[in-house]
């Protein structure tokens, strides 16, 4: 039987340090929800007693399946009797079962900022953890600062985790806080640790510091710790935590620990990444490990060719076992291989020797050449595909546009910048003329074109422009030159995404190129 080992999330803390993060009650409640499904064994879900938004999430906890809800706080004060302080108590009244209390493990952090010998900081934690397992909760101690505190002072900081499992800690979680531990000198530590503290009671908690949270988590389960601590996307203060995403599927498919995750489950793994990412208002890392746009994406020729025959010959798992998607990326690199792959995984059956995809190939290379980049803007080449094959409706054409910008004093003596836009579409037999004001012209002319085209589609009012991004394609020709647009469009029913791009010396015309193809993108999914 494989190894167990036990995964803690504190997103909804930790997680919540990241900065620019501010997670809501509802945001913490849903977030809950989805880690639960996902199988996690512990979700800490904050601090009670330290602001508003952690009293109401804990008076008002979502019922969970599987995970233990944790309550997260600090040892008592050193004022204080266990019994008598007010954050202890607050961790007790709470509601849950499971508590995770933080105490100091590096005698600098005692002596230097709490002020307080190495003898009471060791009451307190001992103290602590008796008092709340009096009450029937099982207790978990963060060990914070624990491995510099193991190099300054390997006798204190083993005292220090031995004496909160002496007091009755389930689990002593080996914290390192300031991120800058190695994962050689992880290993070497915790295999010291566990000759004082059984394995199955310790747990590993790492910052991202040094971009090794996730190599410093890996070293400390193939050392005994049988816990592993870290967020959804590795969110977290300063560099971040351990990003969860990536170490269950390592732990799981490439070590072959049991983490109590089912295959169902770890096929959401992409779904819960993203969703979180899409509730903070984020873009998504698209070169995320495992979950990332990128991750299993093909641009060379000659690896598409391999992996339309042998995915494994370039993948290292199968995408689908994360929730993810193999992508033939296009580009001018892409042989026939990348375009009947890609062709294919939208739906488009075509056969090898069709003259359309020599034609097609040749076009995508020459586009690249005045600018393009399909690599990044699948919904264009799909657009592009299919009127090589015959494959796109009639849906409406633009006759004619006209943007225009003006600047001027306004009444209120300010001087401002007005954009007009006019369109001219034809739909069916019928001509139609819509005038729009907006901010910009780029925003004018996306307001100006709906206006018009939802007359016969309204179902394009449900989309919006999330990203707009210009290159510039010849700079050495200087206002002269070729300018490359890409636009992001979001569904806001559906939440779909996909790129569409322009190129063109004239700004305007790149961009109405982007936004043309991304309405009619959404026209023909529907």
């Amino acid at each position: 039987m494989a190894d167990r080992v036990y995964l803690y999330d504190t997103t909804l803390r930790d997680g919540a340090q990241t900065q620019g993060v501010d997670f809501s009650v509802v945001d913490k409640q849903e977030i809950a929800q989805q880690l639960d499904a996902l199988g996690l064994d512990y979700i800490e879900g904050g601090w009670p007693g330290a602001n508003p938004t952690d009293d109401r999430f804990f008076a008002a906890m979502p019922k969970l399946k599987h995970a233990k809800m944790v309550a997260f706080g600090m040892t008592r004060k050193p004022s204080n009797s266990a019994e008598n302080d007010p954050g202890l108590n607050a961790l007790v009244n709470s509601g849950v079962k499971f508590i995770c209390i933080v105490g100091k493990a590096w005698d600098f952090h005692v002596t230097e900022a709490l002020g307080i010998s190495r003898e009471e900081n060791l009451s307190m934690i001992r103290d602590s953890i008796k008092y709340i397992v009096s009450k029937k909760i099982e207790v978990l101690l963060d060990a914070e600062h624990f491995f510099d505190g193991f190099k300054a002072n390997r006798k204190y900081a083993t005292e220090v985790i031995k004496t909160a499992f002496d007091a009755g800690a389930r689990w002593i979680v080996l914290c390192d806080t300031n991120g800058g531990t190695l994962p050689f000198e992880v290993e070497e530590i915790v295999k010291a640790a566990v000759k004082s503290v059984s394995g199955d009671h310790l747990g590993i908690h790492c910052h991202n510091d040094t971009e090794n949270a996730v190599a410093n988590s890996i070293a400390a389960v193939r050392a005994g710790a049988r816990q592993v601590q870290g967020t959804i996307g590795g969110y977290g203060e300063r560099c971040g935590n351990t990003n969860l995403i990536a170490i269950i599927p390592t732990l799981h498919i490439k070590l072959g620990y049991d983490v109590g995750i089912s295959e169902k489950s770890l096929r959401n793994l992409t779904r819960i990444s993203h969703a979180l990412d899409d509730r903070l208002n984020r873009p998504r890392y698209r070169h995320a490990a495992y979950v990332g746009a990128s991750a299993f994406a093909h641009k060379g020729g000659l690896h598409v060719s391999a992996v339309v025959k042998k995915p494994e010959a370039y993948e290292h798992i199968p995408p689908e076992m994360v929730g993810n998607e193999r992508v033939i990326l296009i580009s001018d690199q892409a042989g026939r291989a990348n375009i009947i792959s890609r062709l294919k995984s939208i739906g488009l059956e075509v056969k090898a020797d069709d003259p359309a995809i020599a034609a097609l190939v040749d076009e995508v290379k020459e586009r690249e050449r005045m600018g393009y980049a399909y690599d990044s803007a699948d919904a264009s080449f799909e657009l592009l595909a299919r009127g090589f094959l015959g494959k796109i409706p009639h849906l409406y054409e633009v006759l004619s546009f006209r943007v225009i910008d003006e600047r001027r004093w306004n009444a209120k003596g300010e001087l401002v910048t007005f954009s007009e836009a006019k369109v001219k579409v034809r739909l069916d037999e019928h001509e139609l003329m819509e005038v729009a004001e907006g901010n910009g012209p780029v925003n004018t002319l996306n307001k100006a074109l709906k206006k018009a085209i939802t007359t016969k589609y309204p179902q394009l009012n449900d989309i919006k422009l999330v990203d707009f991004k210009v290159r510039i394609i010849t700079p050495e020709r200087a206002t002269e030159a070729v300018t490359r647009v890409q636009i992001e469009t979001e569904d806001r029913k559906t939440r779909a995404r996909w790129t569409t791009i322009g190129v063109s010396p004239n700004i305007i015309d790149a961009s109405y190129n982007a936004l043309n193809d991304a309405f009619v993108f959404k026209l023909l999914k529907g």
